[in-house]
């Protein structure tokens, strides 16, 4: 989830998660914790067949079979695992390194790039956690750090680490690479969709945003009485997630039952948004899906959010909508719907459900 350079008030400063845990605090404080009936189960459910493992390279070099694994993908799981990506294991591995020692560096570094305004608004650029907008709501056991990176010309710069020395060249390396996974991916979606190869990648024009935003899960002393990430779907057209190899945490329900996503070395987690499930008319559905914590480990994950430009309108694609697929969700400016987004995830609520028809 990302806001997109937009500010918001508050009404509180949530504490850093990461801080409390290096405190020593043995029982979570009460405004993380997660009524009993949404707590995460001990045990998850095993996934009835697995999650397909899409080979873009493949994909790219047109293979009917990889065409067809991204469709049973999307259909079953609303998402898919990405490998043949063409970034390196040795990069990757370098750019979650650099990532993990953002969060080493002592708390007065990491808050020269704090996301709040004259104590009053928050902003997703920077670092810091949850936007409090509601009395008793519940906050997510994470920290994180979130930086526009697309279109260049509106980086913030003033909030991206100069510490460790590598964070900015990795991190605009990373964006370029995966710029390139995403319009791949969207013109196979397109083609999927029988429209033009390049419509969708059009449509995620110069003007459209890009947020990078590195999730920081700390141990938590008792995992089953909270959430990393509450219960949500992601405001994007699509979102690309790479994944902390060593510890799993994300989980997506289907048909109301929560399933851990599996791990798969190097490979990139790809899931549909609220945006595509628009465009496309509800052809292709947006990920509900959370993130577990763990009493032993951290975790990390760099998520990369594409939206549309916020002046565009969100709909669905005219090519999409006849007689026996009527026209499901109405029309909205984007930055209208970014609004509303964040004011839903805050309680729980789906933003998306304000569009259908």
């Amino acid at each position: 989830m990302s806001s997109y350079g937009q500010q918001f008030k508050i009404r509180e400063v949530p504490p850093i998660v990461q801080e409390l845990v290096a405190e020593g605090v043995q029982e979570p404080p009460g405004q993380y914790v997660v009524p009993e009936q949404d707590r995460p189960a001990a045990a998850v459910s095993e996934m009835p067949e697995p999650i397909p493992v899409v080979d873009l390279s493949r994909l790219s070099a047109d293979s009917p079979d990889e065409l067809a694994k991204l469709r049973s993908a999307l259909e079953n799981w609303d998402l898919f695992l990405a490998v043949g990506h063409g970034m390196e294991p040795g990069f990757l591995a370098e750019a979650m390194k650099v990532m993990r020692e953002f969060f080493k560096l002592p708390l007065e570094e990491k808050r020269k790039y704090s996301n709040i305004v004259d104590g009053k608004k928050m902003s997703w650029d920077g670092y810091g956690n949850d936007l409090v907008v509601v009395e008793n709501q519940v906050l997510d056991w994470n920290d994180r750090l979130s930086l526009l990176v697309e279109p260049e010309s509106e980086r913030a710069y003033a909030l991206w680490p100069t510490q460790p020395p590598s964070f900015r060249d990795i991190l605009c390396e990373y964006t370029v690479r995966c710029r390139g996974v995403a319009n791949l991916i969207l013109q196979k979606l397109a083609k999927l969709l029988n429209l033009q190869e390049e419509y969708l990648t059009t449509m995620l024009g110069e003007k459209s945003l890009t947020q990078a935003t590195i999730n920081y899960y700390p141990r938590c002393p008792k995992p089953d009485h909270v959430l990393g990430l509450k219960p949500h779907t992601d405001s994007s057209l699509i979102t690309v997630n790479f994944v902390d190899v060593d510890v799993s945490g994300l989980q997506l329900q289907k048909n109301g039952i929560w399933y851990n996503v599996p791990i798969v070395a190097n490979a990139l987690v790809v899931n549909m948004g609220d945006l595509m499930e628009v465009v496309s008319n509800g052809f292709f559905k947006s990920l509900m899906h959370r993130v577990v914590t763990n009493a032993e480990k951290e975790r990390l994950s760099l998520v990369m959010f594409y939206v549309l430009d916020p002046e565009a309108d969100i709909e669905p694609v005219p090519e999409l909508v006849d007689d026996k697929r009527p026209r499901r969700y109405k029309n909205m400016k984007s930055k209208d719907y970014l609004e509303k987004f964040f004011d839903t995830y805050a309680t729980g609520k789906l933003a998306i459900d304000s569009m259908k028809i």
